[in-house]
């Protein structure tokens, strides 16, 4: 593991998101069953000497998706390419403060946003992600929880 502090300051707060996590997707608009719960797993690693981090997430059902996080030194919010096995390839914007992780993506045909909040200790996230046509009306789309394995 490199250490970001030396290769890339800019992330140096993100340190605590490598690892692997346990993650929980339920309350999901788009299942059959909103009851349902749905396991995966989800990983963080520095990539290309800790110039960007990667987030791996994977398991039976939800999308296998790969998330790259750099930032602009300038900048106090962050960008993230995010691609999954679907085809799907998108750009969000993020920001990690107070324990208060967000993504956001502003299109006029499909708009997301995530909230979530860290536990005091950063072992755990809870956040649920929203989801928008129009960019005006919002609507729940799922929650997720991850949990720190290692």
């Amino acid at each position: 593991m490199t250490d970001p502090t030396t290769s890339n300051p800019a992330l140096a707060e993100l340190a605590f998101l490598v690892g692997d996590w346990d993650m929980a997707l339920s309350g999901a608009s788009f299942l059959p069953d909103p009851e349902q719960v749905i396991r995966g797993n989800f990983g963080c690693s520095w990539i290309e000497g800790g110039a960007a981090l990667a987030m791996h997430q994977g398991g039976p059902e939800p999308p296998i998706a790969t998330w790259i996080i750099g930032r602009d030194e300038a900048s106090v919010d962050y960008s993230v390419l995010y691609s999954d096995d679907r085809g799907v390839s998108r750009i969000y914007a993020m920001s990690l403060r107070d324990n208060r992780w967000r993504l956001w993506r502003d299109s006029a045909q499909f708009a997301q946003r995530f909230e979530a909040t860290l536990s005091d200790d950063r072992n755990s996230i809870a956040g649920q992600w929203e989801k928008s046509s129009d960019g005006r009306e919002w609507e729940h789309d799922f929650n997720v929880t991850y949990t720190r394995l290692s």
